[in-house]
């Protein structure tokens, strides 16, 4: 049984006002679960009147909050999506329920042409591969969109035109535009609603051609074959990252499963590209592009490109971005040749397969503007470093085990080359929380090798207090007892992993004043530690050395705090989850809110 010390997080947190004992998790889970939900019913009744249901509410106000706390309504709850899973026996029909939302909206699936897309899916990377691309063709003087997801801090990331988040104003515009016209035909259609992927897509493709956009980056949500982007009939051109095993529960449980889904965005005649992938789901995506009469081509290593006899720089950190760098390069190449100009007009079209296997795709010079926009390309969130002070955060939303490989790979790398310069003694803490179906005991063993100090978990919770940016990272996909269990579990995977100490007696630190009792946490194998949330995880962590955090309360006491306090330098790796990211960001980074 875990002791757990609890007590207050922070002035902003009045859910842990007083500082007391329990004796059982289930009793924090009970205590956390009634304060959390209350704040979300005071959150949903100040935006719209009423509470939080999966029913859609009516329009309140045309404000950006509203219509953030009205989408949030079509957020599917955690039970219904057991039960969704379990009856998927007609996946198709769910491409023709989008058909018939967006008609409802006004839209036709032939209107879609319009924007030009880019088609891209993948495991990892594919998002990275959008980013790349769409800061290439933003070079060449195109108009671009790109929707993606998840959003990382506000759900208006997930659109983005000429590479910036649309406007509070814009999104709150074309949200109640889309929102009403679905609302107002409901009672016709037996009062359905799309869920929350499925009316964000619908609102990207509404904006990008009220926009006007020359081109729209579409990323994939989940798989390919049925995901709702794949509403999408021609595309010009599709592109695959790297594949992996991941939504098992909806794509399959084998890599060969998997290929097949995301191999179903191919479309007849459109070409389409591919990172290297294992043997056998590139038989798999190779078989899927000559079914369905797509020329599909893998693309060749980066090295390959001929670019003055200079290596391509990346503004993306890590060795992993080497292939989603390659990808842009000949999603962009075939979309230019398409277009006609910037030296691609007279390079020949893609022929169809004439084997059973894909063909190399040729490397080529890049232009000035692709190898400027390889350099200049930001994605938050991934393989990033944040340095604020003595602190440095290296920040990556792997979730999968391929991701999380390379994002060991990265952090070693950079946090060796960092420390080199440090002065002082150095402490690594590691910051980690994952979501869903993932093995989350495997992705703690691939990190064992950084050495950390310290590990700490905490749920996708940015703060325990109300926010007024709160209803875009709230989620209602899972259960609070979930998300702390969850964090429980991880505590006990890393105390197994370490091999150190008293086990079971672990202890569960919600902190914000008690002291720590001297020698309880040691260097390299202490206790790992769970915190109610983000904000509180990063106050211990910092020790009020990073300026941009409101400092705690109370000076912590104890080893642990004491080595944090007196650190030269404290590298903190957040990882296992893009919502935990978004979570961090959100506090390091005010701009983003």
């Amino acid at each position: 049984m875990f002791r757990l010390l609890i007590s207050a997080c922070q002035p902003s947190c009045p859910m842990m006002a007083r500082s007391f004992c329990v004796c059982d998790s289930s009793l924090l889970t009970a205590f956390l679960m009634r304060q959390i939900w209350a704040r979300v019913a005071r959150r949903s009744t100040e935006h719209t009147g009423r509470s939080y249901s999966t029913k859609p509410a009516r329009l309140p106000r045309m404000e950006y909050q509203d219509a953030v706390c009205t989408l949030n309504t079509l957020q599917t709850n955690a039970s219904y999506l057991e039960l969704v899973k379990r009856e998927r026996g007609q996946p198709q029909m769910q491409l023709e329920a989008m058909r018939l939302f967006l008609q409802r909206t006004g839209l036709r699936v032939e209107d879609l042409d319009q924007l030009n897309i880019i088609h891209v899916t993948g495991t990892k990377g594919k998002g990275s591969t959008c980013a790349f691309s769409e800061q290439i063709l933003r070079n060449c003087g195109l108009r671009t969109g790109f929707y993606s997801s998840p959003h990382l801090v506000q759900v208006r990331e997930r659109i983005r035109i000429n590479g910036q988040p649309i406007s509070k104003e814009l999104f709150t515009k074309y949200f109640w535009q889309v929102y009403s016209r679905l609302d107002e035909t409901k009672d016709a259609h037996y009062g359905s609603m799309p869920a929350y992927f499925r009316f964000l897509t619908i609102l990207a493709f509404h904006v990008f051609l009220q926009e006007k956009v020359d081109l729209a980056l579409i990323e994939v949500g989940i798989g390919g074959a049925y995901d709702c982007t794949n509403i999408i009939k021609k595309p010009w051109v599709c592109g695959v990252s790297s594949l992996g095993i991941d939504h098992t529960s909806i794509l399959g449980d084998t890599i060969e499963k998997i290929a097949w889904q995301k191999g179903g965005i191919f479309k007849p005649g459109v070409p389409a590209f591919t990172v290297k992938q294992p043997e056998s789901p590139m038989k798999v995506l190779a078989e899927r592009a000559q079914e369905i009469g797509c020329p599909l081509q893998v693309c060749p290593d980066l090295e390959q490109y001929d670019s003055d006899k200079q290596h391509l720089q990346l503004g993306l950190a890590g060795e992993h971005q080497r292939s989603n760098a390659t990808l842009a390069l000949q999603l962009c190449r075939s979309w230019l040749q398409r277009r006609g100009g910037h030296g691609f007009l007279s390079l020949p079209k893609t022929e169809l397969l004439s084997s059973h296997w894909p063909a190399l795709a040729p490397a080529f010079q890049p232009s000035p503007a692709m190898v400027t926009g390889l350099r200049d390309t930001k994605w938050h969130g991934r393989s990033q470093t944040i340095r604020n002070g003595p602190i440095s955060y290296f920040v990556d939303g792997a979730h999968t085990t391929r991701s999380m490989l390379a994002c060991v790979r990265w952090f070693r790398e950079a946090a060796a080359e960092q420390e080199r310069t440090a002065e002082g003694p150095v402490v690594r803490v590691l910051l980690f929380n994952a979501t869903g179906e993932r093995d989350c005991a495997a992705l703690l063993k691939l990190l064992v090798p950084c050495q950390f100090d310290f590990a700490v978990f905490c749920p996708n919770i940015p703060e325990t207090a109300s926010s007024s940016n709160a209803a875009d990272q709230q989620n209602f996909n899972v259960t609070v007892e979930n998300i702390l269990t969850r964090c429980l579990d991880n505590q006990k995977s890393w105390w197994h992993l370490s091999e150190q100490g008293a086990g079971p007696g672990a202890e569960l630190l919600l902190p914000g004043g008690l002291p720590l009792e001297e020698g309880v946490l040691r260097r390299r194998g202490a206790e790992p530690l769970v915190f109610p949330c983000i904000l509180s995880a990063l106050q211990w962590i910092t020790q009020g050395r990073d300026p941009q955090l409101p400092c705690d309360s109370k000076p912590r006491a104890g080893s642990a705090a004491r080595a944090l306090r007196e650190a030269g330098a404290v590298q903190v790796l957040v990882t296992g989850s893009l919502h935990l990211v978004g979570g961090v960001l959100k506090h390091l980074d005010p701009s983003l809110s």
